[in-house]
């Protein structure tokens, strides 16, 4: 494929992915600077990986994969755990309403608690993602997806009665 293509094609799959790219690297921010440091460095990971998709997965499987080791890596190295950040202008067009922004805003707040592969869990099923998909973007078994959702789900409820 020429060069031309190719980047072509991949400006395409941005575009149709970045509100994915988007939440992923949301969930993992301490703030703003680092969540455009972490879309950048996701966009360019992907760029990096792009000629070597073969399609065995769906697209936003290894979206999702890519942008999420993106994170955890960013994390590793700055040794820091993530804070919530304020809903930005971007994050409030996810949001139907004002209402609905500050659910969800409370929802990143708690989600920021949990563990790096609770997170993950946890965003990919507000994604309404299959068990399935979840299992092969984490690489754990289906089982083992529906055993620590619904122990992060506990988990959640007991930190919003807190």
């Amino acid at each position: 494929m020429e060069t031309k293509e190719l980047e072509k094609e991949f400006l395409e799959v941005i575009e149709a992915q970045k509100r994915t790219i988007y939440k992923v690297c949301y969930i993992y921010a301490n703030n703003q600077d680092d969540l455009n440091d972490l879309f950048q460095e996701t966009v360019l990971n992907l760029w990096k990986s792009f000629p070597r998709y073969r399609g065995d997965s769906k697209l936003v499987t290894w979206v999702y994969r890519i942008a999420m080791n993106t994170c955890i890596t960013f994390l590793r190295r700055s040794g820091t755990r993530p804070q919530t950040i304020p809903l930005t202008a971007d994050m409030a067009q996810i949001a139907a309403d004002e209402g609905t922004a500050a659910q969800l805003q409370e929802l990143y707040k708690l989600i920021n608690q949990l563990g790096k592969l609770e997170r993950a869990l946890i965003l990919l099923w507000l994604e309404e993602r299959s068990y399935q998909e979840m299992a092969d973007i984490l690489g754990i078994s289906k089982a083992n997806v529906a055993v620590k959702l619904n122990r992060v789900k506990e988990k959640l409820k007991k930190m919003s009665n807190s």
